[in-house]
């Protein structure tokens, strides 16, 4: 087992459960996306509603939310982990720093990127995740969460908090999507600009999707 634990503290070690548990993330945004394009259904929240009941009081779903849990927290203690090493290994920062042409912005500020989804994720929960939650374990049945929706997304400071999260997300699935392939070993000439591409569509549809939910409820197009 040592060799495990050495293995999974070294720079590899992290990048490799960054990218494991970042995948896994982005099946649960692919998941979650599903469950709230519901909402266009534009039936006064009655399909929504089906498919949040079903997501709160399915066995197997609520157990992968532990796992859900655990790999999100995972992620980011690795992530602010590697991020420390990196940045010890440089004590001294240079007074003028040159990147190289492929290095983009938002690969070099996937730890911000990252802490903003954090803080957003924070906002997100406390407003529909732990109350909901909460009021199960309490009462043992669901909050009217379409309703708690068309409330929250009535205040235009609360969407345009949730639209800077999106952006955030949409820059930080863009080059962790490819970099996730890439750290886990399946980087390949001929298969990388397809995985690029793939990531590409994947977080603007995915950032769309999340983007209307707000931009929907508080200029009524659905109701």
């Amino acid at each position: 087992m040592n060799w495990f634990f050495k293995t999974f503290k070294s720079s590899i070690g992290k990048k490799f459960t960054m990218a494991l548990t970042g995948l896994f993330l982005i099946s649960f945004l692919i998941v979650h996306a599903a469950i709230n394009a519901l909402i266009f259904y534009n039936d006064g929240g009655a399909t929504f509603n089906k498919g949040a009941h079903f997501m709160g009081t399915n066995p197997v779903i609520r157990t992968l939310e532990i796992v859900l849990i655990a790999g999100f927290l995972l992620h980011i203690i690795q992530s602010y982990l590697l991020w420390y090493s990196n940045r010890a290994a440089r004590p001294v920062k240079y007074a003028v720093v040159t990147q190289p042409k492929q290095v983009t912005w938002n690969s070099r500020s996937m730890t911000l990127l990252g802490t903003l989804i954090l803080l957003f994720l924070i906002m997100h929960t406390s407003y529909f995740w732990i109350p909901n939650r909460m009021h199960q374990i309490r009462y043992g049945e669901e909050l009217p969460l379409y309703e708690m929706m068309l409330k929250k997304f009535s205040n235009p400071v609360v969407v345009i908090l949730y639209l800077l999260g999106i952006f955030s997300l949409y820059w930080h699935l863009l080059h962790g999507f490819a970099t996730a392939f890439q750290s886990m070993g399946l980087a390949h000439k001929k298969y990388t600009p397809i995985i690029k591409a793939s990531g590409k569509i994947f977080s603007i549809v995915i950032c769309i999707v999340f983007a209307l939910m707000p931009l929907s409820i508080y200029f009524n197009w659905i109701n």
